[in-house]
């Protein structure tokens, strides 16, 4: 057992007016009917650091259906990792049962036929995770999570800070730093090395020596993450505001070239410009604007590695005829082709914008194309055209307010009322 340091609420910042009300909601509720609820991982360092939470995650030892009990809208998902999600609307809250570290006598036996403890040629043991539904304490809970700043609880019985792993000292000291060993955490999950540098560019922090020399022996390790999940990865690095900063230390530490190796290869001024320009935009922002889309994130990533997608490829079948484009892939990076033809279509659309001589009616109807909004939006980012942005929101406005008659623009077509028919009065035949 490990003696936490506690935090009353008299000796740190964190007020319940900074926590989502709706979080507030779960977390009472939890409390009212005798269950431990705390605030963990990402939202409480961010609170502790004046940063505002993406995620208010809880923790509780309800189990994930006596969740479900307490809430009409509550749906369980997951089954490597069960969680309870309580919706509000768009927005949901996550709830997680406080869990364990699983022992390799427990990872042996098998929940299912077929699964169990998997041993290589050598002898090493497979220790990525792949089933979590071992229930335990807050400790721990604590010390089954990757790092330690991301292990911080937050008390709703009494709005303490509860620190089992020495989060609050690496917390002051701007560090990212495993818990436990940092070799058998990435052999658990390789995602967590991407978490790791992830977090360090977001925060600012550095990143402990054992985690560099664990990504040095192990990187090789991520070609074994569902290729899903580390697209989805790319695309928060993408999204998160230090874009730059995060690729340029993949790179320095060579995951790149796990990843998408034609990445690591071409990286150079032109993607670094190109991420700069994003993270600038991204800044403008408290959360995260919608305007970012998978394909706009995309094309931030691709273009300037000189990949061409103004025009789909023609593909031709043994019979001569155009066949279905193959799906493309950046290295292990699967790339939807939905993403794929959006991006072609914010391209294609990059000219008829920087176009200054369009008429109105023309300049009306590109509004009304599918992706206009995204390729103004790239228009922003990596056009270089202050002044073609400018006379865009300039027409968009004024086609919002103009008034009929205006000169060079058409005014709405007055709306034509039908006349009723006049009902002759019925007149029996005589």
């Amino acid at each position: 057992m490990t003696v936490p340091v506690v935090v009353p609420r008299a000796e740190h910042a964190v007020s319940r007016k900074q926590i989502d009300p709706d979080a507030l909601k779960v977390l009472y509720r939890l409390r009212q009917n005798n269950y431990a609820a705390y605030l963990v991982g990402g939202s409480v360092r961010d609170l502790l650091l004046g940063r505002r939470p993406k995620d208010f995650d809880i923790g509780t030892d309800a189990h994930p259906y006596q969740v479900k009990r307490l809430f009409r809208n509550c749906w369980i998902i997951g089954r490597r990792f069960r969680l309870a999600h309580v919706r509000f609307g768009p927005k949901t809250i996550e709830v997680a049962t406080f869990r364990r570290q699983l022992s390799a006598a427990e990872l042996s036996a098998p929940e299912e036929p077929g699964e169990g403890l998997v041993v290589d040629e050598l002898g090493d043991v497979d220790r990525m995770i792949h089933r979590d539904n071992t229930f335990g304490t807050p400790e721990e809970d604590a010390f089954r999570r990757d790092f330690t700043v991301n292990a911080l609880f937050y008390d709703i019985a009494d709005f303490s800070i509860i620190d089992f792993t020495g989060g609050l000292r690496d917390l002051d000291a701007q560090v990212i730093r495993s818990i436990g060993d940092p070799i058998e955490r990435f052999q658990e999950d390789p995602v967590r090395m991407i978490r790791a540098v992830s977090m360090a560019s977001r925060l600012d922090f550095s990143i402990d020596p054992p985690i560099d020399a664990a990504i040095a022996a192990h990187r090789g390790e991520l070609a074994r993450s569902a290729p899903a999940r580390l697209v989805e990865e790319i695309y928060k690095l993408l999204r998160g505001g230090a874009a730059e900063k995060a690729f340029r230390m993949l790179a320095e530490r060579r995951m790149l070239e796990v990843i998408a190796p034609e990445m690591q290869k071409r990286a150079g001024d032109a993607l670094w410009t190109s991420l700069a320009a994003i993270d600038r935009y991204r800044h403008h922002f408290e959360e995260t604007p919608e305007t970012l889309t998978n394909a706009l994130l995309l094309g931030t990533l691709l273009v300037p590695l000189g990949y061409d997608f103004r025009q789909p490829p023609v593909v031709l079948g043994a019979d001569g005829r155009p066949k279905r484009e193959p799906a493309l892939s950046l290295g292990l990076l699967p790339l939807a082709r939905r993403d794929v033809e959006r991006l072609r279509h914010i391209l294609s659309l990059q000219r008829r914008l920087t176009d200054l001589h369009l008429s109105p009616r023309a300049r009306r109807a590109l509004m009304h194309r599918g992706p206009f909004r995204e390729a103004l939006t790239w228009l922003e980012i990596h056009g270089g055209a202050p002044e073609v942005l400018e006379h865009w929101r300039g027409f968009i406005e004024a086609a919002k307010t103009f008034e009929p008659g205006e000169e060079g623009v058409e005014g709405p077509r007055p709306r034509r009322r039908r006349r009723r028919r006049r009902r002759r009065p019925f007149r029996p035949a005589t």
